[in-house]
């Protein structure tokens, strides 16, 4: 894997923060949550902040470690780290979808969701967003404080001023999004308010206010930004032109998607809420689309013209290679892909002593023989599994693969010493991105990160199997479901690498692309987009892989696909659970899910194999059954779906203070 990028956004106790992009001898500060309201003779005061270019880089540096980091990574509920969201007792939106099971009973996801107990009278680690514990607001109150203060910093060269601003702004647009897309339309703050006046006034605005709010800001910032970073060894995740924009048309996707885009309000509109407009437009407006299009041609109009992106291509046509290019595009730090990322230097490295999204999640996250790691993680569903097409890109249907006696080729051909001089003569079978969402049975633990090449022992996710053992009878543990994660995981071959989460990315652009165009009616345009992600890893068009549903003239039939590739390339990355938000499918929220208990026949059922009698030749053949999965029972699958899961209730005690909070619909 390349070299570490130097730089990195460092959260570190009572948010110590050191300036790694000057060289100067100026002392560190320590910023704490309220620094600026310390009398004159405190500690650290707005006076001597601003009164450094080297201190107002350090607290740009602070105003960085704010943002959404998506991985649960760490255990606290000190002020010095980040979002509650980070928090595994709190866990994933994604596995409230149809594409994971989360196995870790204690969690708010499971205590607040799957069991249908979650009230507006939440506590910590409750909520999926925590209206008040994600550091949004304070993110926001230091971008104002950047934005109202810098004109005073002596010896800072004036373009280096209009950066910093910028930043600030993308990060406020970038927090407010984070919490739009769980509660609609949010109270404006438009400078430096402190939140603990006596008596204030901040009513919620509307979608359409909020909406135009993020993209003011975001348009104001890519006037300044340069299109990529200019140093991307020291200054890699930091806000640019290219990010900025790629922010805005997935704001705008999300404003002009049938939550808040519709004839009739999501609840029925009777609500407050519903009648000021605070959860969606009043009606439809197919102007959104036209909007969120136009967006979209303005970002692919400046990649034409300045490039410094690119979709990482395969250096072979073997299903291995395609797998290697799509891991590299969102793992590696210097992916020509990501836009924007986030870090958290220090705690996730894996096999860190900090870095519980390993510890917890990883399937070859411990060493011990007898694999009794924690073992707590997303684990995938035959539901998502059935998503991925074969390798040529034709969809996969069970039923015509059951009928054909086909089932043991549904994940590879071959074995791990079915080949010559007892070789692994294994050949994947499906789309190569399955391999990075989930482990299947037989999956090679190891792939090489310059060759492609895999290598190891074969994962045993058959009932009584090395890797499974009983969990899928069980329906615990990381293959619960009879599959187990992978992505932003993959055991030993992130040994000493970090894990960055990615904001945004190219790949997710052109299927944004793809969605606008389809929702503006230019159909053949969109699957071209679709294409483009296909294609890098190996797989045919999306027309002339499903000829039987008139793609280019069915507009449902094509966002349905659009939708499972989204799914597909974008797998843990949220993206399914706000596709599914934003586009009101309660049908989907409330399907019974499904897991695969694979069996192992002859007189070796039961039993494994890398554990075994390694003397026989490796199994191949095994029958296959669905089971629905029940620990636990989701309560939107025997209840349906209520149409106030969409979005979150704010916190009761934060509505009662007055100040003009309107509950969402239902809570």
């Amino acid at each position: 894997m390349k070299k570490q990028h130097k730089w990195f956004f460092a959260v570190a106790a009572g948010l110590t923060l050191t300036s790694v992009v000057s060289t100067s001898c100026v002392d560190d500060i320590k910023f704490g949550s309220a620094f600026l309201e310390k009398a004159p003779g405190g500690d650290v005061t707005s006076d001597t902040v601003f009164n450094s270019p080297e201190y107002v880089r350090q607290f740009l540096n602070t105003l960085y470690t704010f943002q959404y980091y998506g991985l649960p990574f760490r255990n606290s509920s000190s002020d010095a780290y980040p979002c509650e969201s980070s928090n595994p007792y709190v866990g994933k939106p994604e596995a409230l979808t149809d594409c994971y099971i989360y196995t870790y009973l204690s969690s708010g996801i499971v205590n607040s969701y799957y069991y249908g107990t979650h009230t507006s009278n939440y506590g910590q680690r409750s909520d999926k967003w925590d209206y008040l514990k994600n550091r949004v607001w304070q993110a926001v109150r230091y971008g104002y404080l950047i934005i109202e203060n810098i004109d005073r910093v002596p010896g800072m060269e004036e373009s280096e001023k209009a950066s910093i601003v910028a930043q600030a702004k993308c990060i406020i647009a970038s927090r407010y999004f984070d919490t739009f897309r769980h509660y609609g339309g949010l109270p404006i703050i438009d400078h430096s308010f402190s939140g603990t006046d006596a008596s204030y006034d901040l009513p919620r605005a509307t979608v359409e206010e909020t909406v135009n709010f993020m993209i003011k800001l975001l348009d104001e910032a890519k006037e300044v930004l340069p299109w990529t970073v200019d140093n991307p060894q020291t200054n890699a995740g930091r806000w640019n032109r290219a990010a900025a924009m790629a922010l805005k048309c997935r704001i705008l996707q999300f404003a002009a998607s049938p939550l808040f885009n519709d004839d009739v309000a999501y609840a029925g509109g009777s609500s407050e809420a519903e009648a000021q407009h605070l959860v969606w437009y009043g009606g439809y407006k197919a102007e959104l689309w036209t909007q969120c299009l136009q967006a979209c041609e303005e970002f692919f109009n400046e990649l034409n013209a300045n490039g410094g992106y690119s979709l990482v291509q395969s250096k072979g046509t073997r299903p291995e290679d395609y797998r290697l290019a799509y891991r590299t595009s969102y793992a590696e730090l210097d992916s020509p892909e990501i836009l924007m990322s986030t870090r958290q230097f220090g705690y996730d490295a894996f096999k860190s002593g900090n870095y519980i999204w390993h510890q917890w999640g990883d399937p070859l996250g411990t060493t011990d023989a007898s694999r009794n790691g924690i073992r707590r993680g997303y684990t995938p569903t035959q539901e998502y599994v059935e998503m991925f097409p074969w390798a040529d890109g034709t969809p996969f249907d069970w039923d015509k693969t059951a009928a054909e006696g086909r089932l043991d080729e549904m994940f590879m051909t071959g074995s791990p010493n079915g080949g010559e001089d007892g070789k692994s003569n294994i050949v994947l079978t499906r789309d190569p991105r399955l391999y990075e969402e989930a482990i299947v049975n037989g999956q090679p633990t190891a792939l090489d990160w310059t060759t492609g090449n895999m290598s190891g022992r074969s994962f045993e996710a058959w009932v009584g199997g090395y890797d499974a053992q009983q969990e899928p009878d069980n329906q615990t543990g990381s293959f619960a479901t009879g599959y187990a994660p992978i992505k932003y995981l993959m055991g030993p071959d992130m040994l000493r690498h970090y894990t960055q989460w990615v904001v945004l990315r190219l790949s997710d652009m052109y299927l944004t692309y793809a969605e606008a165009l389809c929702q503006n009616n230019r159909l053949a345009d969109a699957i071209a987009q679709v294409d483009i992600v296909r294609a890098r890893v190996g797989m045919k068009g999306l027309a002339e892989c499903n000829p039987d549903k008139n793609l280019t003239g069915n507009k449902d039939a094509l966002l349905e696909e659009i939708l499972r590739e989204r799914a597909c390339e974008l797998g843990m990355e949220d993206t399914r659970f706000f596709d599914l938000i934003r586009y009101k499918r309660a049908d989907i929220f409330e399907k019974q899910l499904h897991g695969l208990r694979i069996s192992r026949t002859g007189e070796f059922a039961g039993e494994g194999w890398y554990n075994g009698d390694k003397t026989q030749p490796y199994p191949t053949h095994f029958e296959y059954e669905k089971y629905e999965l029940s620990n636990p029972v989701r309560y939107w699958w025997t209840n349906g779906f209520d149409a106030k899961w969409y979005l979150s209730p704010f916190p009761l005690t934060e509505v009662n203070k007055g100040y003009g909070l309107i509950q969402n619909p239902g809570w």
